[in-house]
């Protein structure tokens, strides 16, 4: 059974910064395409940074220069580093896995979140 577990979340002040981490279980974690995204109270989801089996990664414009996602296949666990924090960066955020196939990235997999708030 596939599990994808958050952690890191909390409370900051605009500046500050924060590692989320998602630690997954159940499948073969470093053939996945691995994402962060985020919900925003009474917005729709979207998708902040994402990294492939190759290791390569997109982000974002909004948090590009701000928010780097690594991972490490040994621990199983996907990281997301968020620096120079912003108000607009308050959201759910949640870690998904997926496999790309014809080149399209489909997540299947998704965890249960963990909140982010930043304050001015």
């Amino acid at each position: 059974q596939v599990q994808l577990v958050e952690s890191g979340g909390g409370s900051v002040q605009a500046g500050g910064t924060l590692r989320l981490s998602c630690v997954a279980s159940g499948y073969t974690y470093s053939s996945y395409s691995m994402g962060w995204f985020r919900q925003a109270p009474g917005k729709e989801r979207e998708g902040v940074t994402a990294i492939d089996s190759d290791g390569s990664t997109t982000y974002a414009n909004s948090v590009k220069g701000r928010f780097t996602i690594s991972k490490d296949n040994a621990k199983n666990t996907l990281y997301l580093q968020m620096n120079s924090l912003k108000p607009e960066d308050t959201a759910m955020y949640y870690c998904a896995a997926g496999e790309r196939v014809a080149g399209i990235v489909t997540y299947n997999y998704w965890g249960q979140g963990t909140q982010v708030t930043v304050s001015s």
